[in-house]
C-alpha cells in the first residue's frame, strides 16, 4: 500500500467539480430523502438548511416536496448547477456561494443538514471545524432538528488503512484510505473509470491524496453538541451504501449518521 502525504490544507476548494454528478453515492438521493424525512417526522412544511450542498441534490429534491430549502456550498460551479436545475423546475430554493464560515443565521430553520460529511471535518484545524457546529446550532431555532453523516474515527483506528471499491451505474471508484493518528485526519485518494470511456492503465501516482477530513468518534460529537444545547436522538451506521434504520452505529460502519435536536 502507498503512504499517501497530506494534500493542501484548502484542498476543499480545490478538489470539487460537477464530474461528482456522476459518483455511485448520486445514486442514493431519494433513499436519503426518504430517510431523512422518515427519522426526523418531517411534514413538509419545515424550511431547511443544506450546508455544503454541492449540486444541490438534497435540496432539490426537498423542495420538491414542498420544503423551502437555503443551500451554502463553496464551489461556484456546483451552486450554478443547482440554481438552473431549481431554476428550470420552479422550486422554492436560494443557493449561496460561500465558505460556511462566512454565512451566519440566528434562530431561521427547522432543519439543518450536513450531508456527505457537509463540510464537517474539511477545514485546516480543530478550531476551524468547530465553526461549522457554531453555524448548525445558531441557525437551528428551539426544537429544531439536524442531521449529519460523518465519517468514524473508531471505524479508521480500527481498519485503516485499507482500500475500497464502489460500483455504480456511471462509474467505477477504487479508494484508498489512510488515518492521520496524530490529527485525527483521514488522508485518502482515488482513482476511477467513467463507463464507456477507454480504461487505461493507471500510472504509478494514481491515487493522489485528495482529501484530508478530520474524523470524529460518536463521543466526541456528544462533547461537541452538548455545550450548544443540542441532544443526539438516534444515531445509524453505515457504509457508502443506502441508508437503513436497521444499520446501528458501530466501529464496522465508516460513517455515522447522527440525528440530533437543539434543546
Amino acid at each position: 500500500m502507498s503512504t499517501l502525504k497530506k494534500p493542501s490544507p484548502t484542498w476543499y476548494k480545490e478538489t470539487w467539480s460537477l464530474a461528482i454528478k456522476d459518483m455511485t453515492w448520486v445514486e442514493n438521493t431519494l433513499n436519503e430523502v426518504d430517510f431523512l424525512i422518515d427519522i426526523m417526522d418531517l411534514s413538509g412544511s419545515e424550511r431547511v438548511l443544506d450546508l455544503a450542498c454541492g449540486f444541490g441534490r438534497h435540496s432539490i429534491e426537498l423542495a420538491k416536496r414542498g420544503f423551502s430549502v437555503v443551500g451554502v456550498d463553496i464551489t461556484p460551479d456546483l451552486i450554478k448547477d443547482a440554481e438552473r436545475v431549481a431554476a428550470a423546475e420552479k422550486l422554492s430554493t436560494k443557493f449561496i456561494c460561500a465558505d460556511l464560515r462566512d454565512v451566519w443565521f440566528e434562530n431561521e430553520f427547522d432543519v439543518v443538514l450536513n450531508m456527505g460529511e457537509g463540510a464537517i471535518g474539511y477545514l485546516e484545524n480543530d478550531a476551524e471545524n468547530l465553526k461549522i457546529f457554531d453555524l448548525i446550532a445558531a441557525s437551528l431555532k428551539r426544537g429544531g432538528k439536524h442531521f449529519m453523516e460523518i465519517l468514524n474515527a473508531e471505524h479508521a483506528e480500527t481498519y485503516f488503512p485499507k482500500k475500497s471499491w464502489y460500483l455504480g451505474e456511471k462509474f467505477l471508484g477504487i479508494e484508498e484510505y489512510q488515518w492521520d493518528k496524530e490529527d485525527r485526519r483521514l488522508l485518502m485518494g482515488g482513482w476511477g473509470f467513467r463507463f464507456g470511456e477507454t480504461a487505461v492503465k493507471p500510472p504509478p501516482n494514481a491515487i493522489i491524496p485528495r482529501s484530508s477530513i478530520r474524523m470524529y468518534s460518536l463521543d466526541e460529537i456528544k462533547e461537541i453538541l452538548t455545550p450548544r444545547q443540542m441532544t443526539i436522538q438516534k444515531t445509524f451506521g453505515n457504509s457508502f451504501g443506502k441508508f437503513s434504520k436497521d444499520r446501528p452505529a458501530t466501529p464496522r460502519e465508516m460513517q455515522l449518521l447522527i440525528y440530533s435536536q437543539k434543546t
